[in-house]
């Protein structure tokens, strides 16, 4: 069997349905597939978004999706300093939602299948070939082998695609910049907000951080990520060890266990070749600092679709037409992406002392707003280290 297509998107995550969703948009006959049988299972993810990145691309908040609404932050040093931020006393423009990915994921594919894709799951992409200026893509559904014939296809199939390789991009991740995390979803957590997110810095989770991300009175995600070049230990280790130890979670009980690695290194040299794009973490579009990358995601996948339908209009699919994508990416995500790469070097050199000096300092400034840039604005103010290492960025 056959089936012939404009535009073919390889994983139906976030970024992914939004790719299919804006090319259909704009004209193009759009196929997304999904090697799992539900869109969305298991998660990877803290599952945080931010309101104002949810209102940019034009998603419309649900209750269906939304667990918990965040007004407020507590920043937690190795030593037990915390920094309480809340919208009571600051301005938090970052601040949203904790959501549940296994419902919001199926949202977001309903999105891009009322704007016309086609949705096949339970549909595997084995391998892909340039013929006659399309890509003849290998697949299999339900033991059927089967192929599809497109004119672009969209990777959207997460860290160190295999789609990208295919097309013959470079998507390694170098271990330095690829993070590992381990996340259970507990309950029984003593929150002291149930609408505050609480970061925990230092040798807990060495060149990352721990989490909890509330998503109701007493439940909550907790995880961490590592950078495993810097610890002996597994990203699950040190999440049992934080687990035991905090006193938000030391009576808490695991319902769910989540591991994955969240490519850091910041948005891929290259992210388009003739006849194909790579989107989402495929394309290393993950913030470099916090490790969020749902809403960049989804801006990475608005704007290849985009791009994929005018360029099926061109009928011209060529690398030199598809560059635009890389440049629109690097000029609307990855600038940002940069700066942050160079706070997180900087922040994974700071000692468990550092770490509880800046909390303090932190402790005793009034801030105006709060946002991952502002934070490093203050930091750059009250450390002569971070003044000399970030003083030009921020």
């Amino acid at each position: 069997m056959l089936i012939e297509t404009d535009v073919l998107v390889i994983g139906a995550g976030p970024a992914g349905s939004s790719a299919a969703k804006h090319a259909a948009l704009n004209g193009a006959e759009v196929l997304m597939i999904e090697k799992k049988s539900e869109i969305g299972a298991p998660k990877r993810c803290a599952e945080g978004v931010s309101k104002d990145g949810l209102i940019e691309l034009g998603v419309e908040p649900s209750s269906r999706w939304i667990t918990s609404e965040i007004n407020g932050v507590r920043l937690v040093s190795p030593n037990g300093t915390d920094v309480w931020l809340t919208e009571d006393t600051v301005k938090l423009p970052e601040m949203g939602y904790v959501v549940e990915r296994k419902v919001f994921d199926k949202h977001m594919a309903m999105d891009a299948a009322r704007a016309g894709a086609d949705i096949m799951i339970k549909t595997l992409a084995k391998g892909l070939e340039r013929k006659d200026g399309h890509v003849i893509v290998k697949a299999e559904r339900m033991g059927e082998q089967f192929e599809i014939k497109a004119k672009i296809v969209i990777g959207a199939d997460g860290p160190e695609s295999r789609v990208g390789r295919w097309g013959g991009l470079k998507t390694a991740v170098k271990p330095k910049d690829m993070e590992s995390g381990a996340q259970f979803e507990m309950v029984g957590v003593e929150l002291e907000s149930d609408t505050a997110l609480e970061f925990y810095f230092g040798e807990v989770a060495p060149g990352g951080y721990a989490w909890v991300f509330p998503k109701g009175k007493d439940i909550a995600n907790v995880g961490l990520a590592v950078i495993p070049t810097l610890t002996e230990k597994s990203a699950y280790e040190h999440l049992v060890d934080f687990v035991k130890n905090c006193p938000t979670t030391k009576n808490a009980t695991a319902v769910e266990l989540n591991i994955g690695g969240d490519p850091v290194g910041g948005i891929l040299k290259k992210i388009a070749a003739d006849n194909v794009m790579v989107v989402g973490d495929a394309g290393g579009m993950v913030n470099p600092l916090t490790g969020g990358g749902i809403i960049s995601g989804m801006q990475g996948g608005r704007i290849a679709g985009q791009i994929a339908a005018e360029a099926v209009k061109d009928d011209d699919f060529s690398e030199k037409r598809l560059a635009e994508y890389g440049k629109r990416c690097k000029e609307e995500i990855g600038d940002s992406f940069n700066k942050y790469m160079k706070a997180r070097s900087y922040l994974e050199s700071l000692s468990n002392e550092e770490l509880d000096s800046i909390a303090k300092v932190f402790r005793e400034t009034e801030f105006e707003k709060i946002s991952t840039s502002e934070l490093l604005r203050v930091l750059v103010k009250v450390s002569p280290k971070a003044l000399l290492k970030l003083g030009k960025l921020f």
